[in-house]
Order: C-alpha cells, then sequence, then structure tokens
C-alpha cells in the first residue's frame, strides 16, 4: 500500500487540540516533533547522558509539527479532506490558544498531484436504499433510478465517502418528508442539506464556521438543481452568537443534522432544542466510540428521546427525537 506523509505545523499549545481533532478523522497514529519540548529533556535530563550531539542543542528551531499517514486510496483521500476541513475550523476557533499556523505539507507528493489522483479514485457510489452519490465530472447509468447527488467538493471539504456522513444520509432516508425543513449545522459542503432537498424536504438552512463552506455549498446545490429560495447557507458560530441563532429561528425545524465531532455535539445540544420542532429529529453524527454515552447523556438531560444508534467501523450516528410533552 502507498501512503502520504502530512505534515502539520502547529505550537506546543497547539499540539493537545490538533491531536483530538485528528483522532476525530480516524487517524491513530500521530507523531509529534517538538524541538522545545526536545531541548528541555536534553536539558533537564542531562545527568543521564553520557553525551549529548551539540547539533541537536544547536539546530535552529522549526514550528512544532505533527505527523500522520493516510493511505494513498479513497479512503485515505476523505480523511485527508476532513483534516483539511478540521484545521479550517480549528482556524476559526476562539479557543484562547495560540495554535500556531496551522498549514500542513504533503511531502510524498504535491497537492494539485493529490487533488487530480483523488479525482481518479473518487467514483461514484450508492448509499442506503435511494441515493446515489456522483462526482459531477463523472458521466454514470443509473439502471436502479436511485436519486443522484452531484458533488464537486472542492480543495477542502467531505466528499461523501465517510462513515459518518453515510450514516446521516441514510438516516435523512428514513425521516425526511416532503414539508420538512432541515437545519445542517456544520454543513461543510453542503452534503446533508442539499441531500435532504433531493429527497424532498421543502427547505433547508445550513450553517458552518468556515465562511469558505458558503461558496461550496450553493455551489453543490446548483450542480443538483437547487436554488436560493429553497437553500439558504450562512457562516457564523451558533453556539456563541445569539444574531445566528435568532436568524435561524426556533422551533422550526423538522430535521436537524449536526456531522461534527462529539464535544461539539454536546455544547451545541441546547441550541438543538430551542431550534427543533416538537417531536423533531436530530441527527447526529461524527462521533467516535468512546464518547457516545456523553454525548447520549447530553441528549437526554436536554429532553431528547434516544430513538436508535447506527454504527459503521469506529463510527457512530445518534438519532433522538425531542419529546417536550407540549400539545
Amino acid at each position: 500500500m502507498e501512503w502520504v506523509e502530512v505534515k502539520i505545523y502547529t505550537s506546543s499549545e497547539g499540539i493537545e487540540p490538533l491531536t483530538a481533532m485528528l483522532l476525530e478523522t480516524g487517524i491513530t497514529g500521530i507523531q509529534v516533533e517538538d524541538d522545545d519540548e526536545l531541548k528541555q529533556f536534553i536539558t533537564t535530563s542531562s545527568t543521564y547522558w553520557d553525551y549529548v550531539d551539540e547539533d541537536l542543542l544547536n539546530k535552529e528551531r522549526e514550528d512544532t509539527r505533527l505527523i500522520v499517514y493516510v493511505s494513498n486510496n479513497p479512503y485515505g483521500m476523505d480523511i485527508l479532506m476532513n483534516i483539511k476541513e478540521g484545521l479550517a475550523r480549528l482556524k476559526n476557533s476562539d479557543t484562547g490558544l495560540n495554535l500556531g499556523k496551522l498549514t500542513y505539507e504533503l511531502t510524498n507528493t504535491n497537492d494539485k498531484d493529490w487533488l487530480d489522483k483523488w479525482k481518479e479514485f473518487y467514483k461514484p457510489f450508492n448509499v442506503g436504499n435511494k441515493l446515489l452519490v456522483k462526482p459531477e465530472w463523472e458521466k454514470i447509468k443509473n439502471p436502479e433510478n436511485r436519486i443522484v447527488f452531484n458533488i464537486n467538493p472542492g480543495h477542502v471539504f467531505g466528499t461523501g465517502m465517510h462513515q459518518t456522513t453515510q450514516l446521516c444520509m441514510i438516516n435523512l432516508e428514513k425521516y425526511v418528508k416532503t414539508d420538512s425543513e432541515i437545519l445542517d449545522l456544520g454543513c461543510g459542503s453542503g452534503i446533508l442539506s442539499i441531500v435532504a432537498l433531493l429527497l424532498g424536504a421543502k427547505h433547508a438552512n445550513a450553517i458552518d464556521i468556515d465562511s469558505n463552506a458558503v461558496k461550496t455549498a450553493y455551489e453543490n446545490a446548483a450542480l443538483n438543481g437547487i436554488g436560493k429560495d429553497r437553500y439558504y447557507v450562512t457562516s457564523g458560530n451558533i453556539i456563541d452568537s445569539k444574531e445566528i441563532q435568532d436568524k435561524m429561528g426556533y422551533k422550526k425545524y423538522d430535521v436537524i443534522t449536526a456531522n461534527i465531532i462529539a464535544d461539539i455535539i454536546i455544547v451545541m445540544t441546547p441550541i438543538v432544542k430551542k431550534a427543533i420542532k416538537n417531536d423533531g429529529i436530530f441527527i447526529s453524527s461524527g462521533i467516535i466510540k468512546d464518547k457516545v454515552d456523553d454525548v447520549k447523556t447530553s441528549l437526554i438531560s436536554n429532553g431528547f428521546d434516544i430513538i436508535d444508534i447506527e454504527y459503521k467501523e469506529e463510527w457512530v450516528c445518534v438519532i433522538s427525537k425531542i419529546n417536550r410533552g407540549e400539545k
């Protein structure tokens, strides 16, 4: 198997949040190189060393970097897209930490070659009982007469191949109706909200913390014949901004999706509770198995009933239903 090395530049403070983001993408092996930490270790542990190479102490300091490897196949390419989306989110987050550059290098090949190669691998595929995901540059036959979702994910956002995205799409098939109002939280390239509209939803709102998502989502909507009369996309932090919460509305949505990470879903749940209709469905994914109990606890404490939990490899999708006991 061929591998591509991804080197991500950060800071000593950025190691922990960046590691957490990488684990959420499915990366399990992370190499950390921190010159400050190395020099401190050599200095404080000098009594245990017979000899220290002067080059180690005198070498020019480099930025802290995390190194991971992704397989040179469709799954690895989708992980790379998720890493790039995660970096964009960290750049726009207000952690109060110095996270450094948050830039990356692909050392085995350049970015253009990687993306071109990714296009070679990214072929149409079926999801669930109704959907066919098709890159917009591919010509296909559709003998099963599936609903075709055309996509050009751009250089940052997901492709629909990741397990968490597919779990969400499968559940959208189950719960979207012709009069459904949809809210897509952390929309990325707009996959889930656009799929919901293709499945017959009346209208969808979508939001992402990265402003680049707006352009990408609208472009993908246009590829599928969906106009701004049915689809609205914006950027911002719905967790912290009352203005954005007001703009999105309250007790308005039949289905809300959030394919993000467990920690964000937990913080976001009270906002989902305010936005969703009575008996509305919340499809939450991007959750690793170790975090599913934390997500369940948050949902239940905010008045949601857990109606289903679905697994795909190490990833989990929790489907819950708000029940305020109101008429």
